[in-house]
């Protein structure tokens, strides 16, 4: 069983989609695991057309953001935070531009830059969530947990962008969130193992609407996900555990495995 799960849910449904004003992210993060503090409400400005071989904090800002597109079936792997515009990205981006309807040329230009930032949101979040369902459900917000509270909401931000892309290739269906963070009160009355990815801000509980949680956990196995409850569950639970191995959890956990 997933130790960072827990048998009292309450929903906190939001299913109207949010124009995209958009935000800025302020980066300053190291290789794989670093983290940055949270966006500002203005569309992040792209200034140079990215592609293969281009470094840099705008490419990590890119692999944040298709960072949901990580393989087209089945696969342990995830787009790495890493600045380093690879071929891992390169296939991102080109599964993110055909989910889209651009040219999938793997070269990140302004229609495609347009396309990333309309799932902005002007609060730093995106287009289909809102801080506020991924709060501690005993009222603490972000604060509380096993690391400080901008830190959090950082590691959700990015937690958003891969659950825009669950939530694109399930047809577009609204996605209700019954577990986003916990500080760590809450997460030991609910009988939360101490190390759970949910204290960390990387975790969340998920149902999305007209999809059972084995076609979800089907669905979150080609996005990066490196953390993936069984989907014998009402609610899949997924996290990103691997990418943040200064947590404690450096090993995949597919509890259902490949499926």
């Amino acid at each position: 069983m997933d130790p960072s799960r827990h048998p009292r849910r309450s929903i906190d449904r939001r299913t109207l989609f949010r124009g995209a004003a958009g935000m800025t992210a302020a980066l300053g993060m190291a290789a794989a695991a670093g983290v940055a503090s949270a966006g500002t409400a203005s569309a992040y400005g792209w200034s140079r057309t990215l592609q293969q071989g281009a470094s840099g904090s705008d490419v990590v800002e890119l692999q944040i953001r298709v960072g949901g597109w990580a393989a087209s079936g089945a696969q342990q792997t995830y787009v790495a935070w890493d600045g380093a515009f690879g071929p891992a990205t390169v296939a991102a981006v080109q599964r993110f531009q055909s989910a889209y309807g651009l040219t999938a040329d793997g070269v990140v230009g302004p229609q495609t830059q347009s396309v990333l930032n309309s799932l902005e949101s002007g609060d730093g979040s995106t287009a289909h969530f809102d801080w506020s369902e991924f709060h501690s459900k005993d009222g603490s917000g972000f604060n509380g947990g096993k690391v400080g509270s901008a830190q959090v909401k950082e590691n959700v931000r990015r937690l958003m962008y891969k659950l825009e892309a669950v939530r694109r290739k399930a047809g577009n269906s609204p996605i209700t969130v019954n577990s986003g963070f916990r500080s760590t009160a809450h997460n030991a009355s609910v009988g939360g193992a101490s190390n759970s990815m949910h204290v960390y801000g990387v975790a969340a509980d998920i149902v999305v609407s007209g999809h059972s949680t084995l076609q979800t956990y089907r669905i979150a196995e080609t996005c990066g996900f490196s953390g993936l409850e069984a989907y014998t569950h009402s609610w899949q639970h997924v996290d990103s555990r691997v990418q943040y191995p200064s947590y404690g959890s450096g090993s995949w956990w597919w509890e259902s495995g490949v499926v």
